[in-house]
């Protein structure tokens, strides 16, 4: 990795990163082995010069004329998203979201390992969630996270809860936090939210536009 203030990177980066990974596995199954910036771009609907500023920030990957080689820029994307590496996880709240979470196998998959659950509610604490996973009192928070190293904590609880949820997590050791609550929270570490809702608003706005559109024609 190039070595600039890695802080500097803007956070959109990060996420059009995991963007050109999937891109690419794509590409390697398809039996692709070099590909340019231009195909990358169309492929992603953005424009070639994006694609070279993002990778730039890390590196020098491909060459002028002839692009990326696909197996060489997923080496070093998987070093850069840290995809190598197993990551423990804890989940705080029982309920519908950590329930799902808990079980969805594609995490595991993909280095992302459910290391334990927590809850407050008396009537969740001790049951199963999921295979060899069983709900924590909230009050053994500090201990857990630091005897199972986890990295990231998933907050899956409602607004009212996740500031003070959050703040238990960062005293805690957690490294990263990933908000599906509907509230925006303050933390000194990374922080992901997770807005079903704004995704939806999204989407049902570009069907109404596609449709307006059509109806021009």
């Amino acid at each position: 990795m190039r070595g600039g203030n890695v802080m500097k990177i803007p956070k959109p980066v990060s996420k059009r990163l995991s963007m050109y990974y999937r891109c690419l596995e794509k590409l390697k199954d398809e039996g692709i082995d070099v590909v340019s910036s231009k195909e990358l771009a169309e492929r992603l609907d953005i424009k070639p010069s994006q694609v070279r500023k993002d990778l730039s920030y890390f590196g020098e990957f491909g060459k002028r004329g002839v692009g990326y080689h696909v197996d060489f820029l997923i080496e070093n994307l998987e070093k850069i998203l840290g995809i190598k590496e197993e990551w423990n996880i804890a989940i705080i709240g029982a309920g519908n979201i950590g329930r799902a979470l808990s079980n969805y196998v594609g995490l595991r998959e993909k280095g992302f390992k459910i290391v334990a659950v927590f809850d407050k509610d008396d009537g969740k604490v001790g049951k199963e969630i999921a295979e060899g996973i069983k709900v924590l009192h909230i009050k053994d928070l500090d201990r857990v996270v630091k005897e199972k190293n986890v990295k990231i904590g998933i907050i899956a609880v409602p607004a009212n809860v996740a500031q003070e949820v959050a703040e238990a997590l960062e005293k805690a050791g957690v490294s990263g936090i990933l908000n599906f609550a509907p509230i925006k929270i303050k933390a000194s570490i990374p922080v992901e939210e997770v807005d079903i809702s704004s995704s939806l608003r999204t989407l049902t706005f570009e069907i109404i536009r596609k449709h307006s559109t059509k109806g021009k024609k």
